[in-house]
């Protein structure tokens, strides 16, 4: 092998090392696993992925770009929004809505001493859909990140699980 084509191979090798981890770090599984885990614990069945949920949270995604605030789109599926700088991914996402856990009491079905929408959102039994996306925001560098329901949660009166 010339000097050439060991130069290209190992090239190639850095580029795979640099980018591939990141890409995995936010595939659909990555978004699953976190939801399930938590579904898990309450008893609720796994939620799957969804393409065309999917599209929509990229569609949404997409339009907030340039500027990533954490406006609800008011669209036909639930939704869960975060937003984070530095390499926020798509568990740190997901886990800062699970991690509202504590704040919910299903004794009163309420939140208590903190915000719990969107983990009983992640929880809802019968949202069985799941579609999510992530992109880097134009105005401050953050990573945005939404995941849409199907069906979607969150109905006054009406528990989580």
């Amino acid at each position: 092998m010339g000097s050439f084509e060991i130069t290209l191979a190992l090239f190639c090798f850095i580029l795979l090392a640099i980018f591939c981890p990141s890409l995995a770090q936010n595939s659909p599984q990555d978004y699953l696993d976190v939801h399930n885990a938590a579904r898990a614990q309450v008893g609720v069945g796994q939620i799957t992925w969804d393409n065309t949920v999917a599209a929509y949270a990229e569609s949404y995604a997409s339009q907030r770009i340039n500027d990533c605030n954490m406006v609800h789109s008011g669209g036909p599926y639930g939704e869960n929004l975060a937003a984070g700088s530095g390499g926020f991914t798509a568990r740190d996402g997901v886990n800062l809505w699970v991690n509202e856990k504590p704040n919910y009491d299903y004794n009163s079905n309420s939140c208590v001493g903190g915000e719990c929408l969107h983990y009983t959102q992640v929880v809802w039994r019968n949202s069985v859909r799941l579609g999510c996306a992530r992109v880097q925001c134009t105005n401050n560098g953050w990573w945005f990140v939404i995941c849409s329901y199907d069906p979607p949660g969150n109905f006054n009166g009406q528990r989580p699980y």
